[in-house]
């Protein structure tokens, strides 16, 4: 599976459980990916709060002797301006 394939993937999980997120995906070295997340849904929520509604979306993506995603590099998480 190629990096783009799996850095549409990650846009797509990411966007699905956060409707109405604008979502970047940077691919690093294999397996390792940034993330870039501004979601509506982050309001009144803590850092943590924010990176576990993030992390829940692309569990799939991270479970597993063969994961496609080894490690999240950068998370970012903010709200709309």
């Amino acid at each position: 599976m190629s990096a783009d394939s799996i850095a549409k993937q990650l846009h797509a999980a990411i966007t699905a459980a956060l409707p109405e997120s604008e979502v970047e995906v940077t691919i690093g070295s294999p397996g390792h990916y940034s993330l870039s997340v501004t979601s509506p849904q982050f309001e009144g929520k803590g850092s943590v709060a924010k990176q576990r509604l993030v992390y829940a979306a692309i569990t799939d993506l991270m479970a597993g002797d063969n994961a496609p995603v080894h490690a999240i590099d950068t998370l970012q998480t903010k709200l709309p301006s």
